[in-house]
């Protein structure tokens, strides 16, 4: 199921963000008993390189993301940890 998660996560945000560096990891094994591993939701982590992200303020760059899971927020997803980058900011 872990690994639906997080391939569906990656569809999400390709569909959604076009990123040209996408990494997506499920922690959720680093969060055994955690609350929220209890109700079922997983735990991940993001780093993603958009063009979408030029000129964004790192909230904004968050929401992005955000709106491109939702549907998945609350029910497979408890946690995300995002790094939102520019290519611009790469160096």
């Amino acid at each position: 199921m872990s690994q639906a998660r997080v391939d569906r996560i990656r569809e999400l945000l390709q569909a959604a963000l076009s990123p040209s560096k996408l990494d997506v990891a499920d922690d959720s094994h680093l969060h055994v008993g955690h609350a929220g591993a209890a109700t079922g939701g997983g735990h991940f982590s993001v780093k993603i390189v958009s063009e979408r992200f030029e000129g964004q303020r790192l909230v904004m760059r968050h929401r992005l993301v955000y709106d491109a899971v939702q549907g998945m927020m609350h029910t497979d997803i408890h946690a995300l940890a995002i790094t939102a980058i520019a290519p611009s900011e790469l160096s």
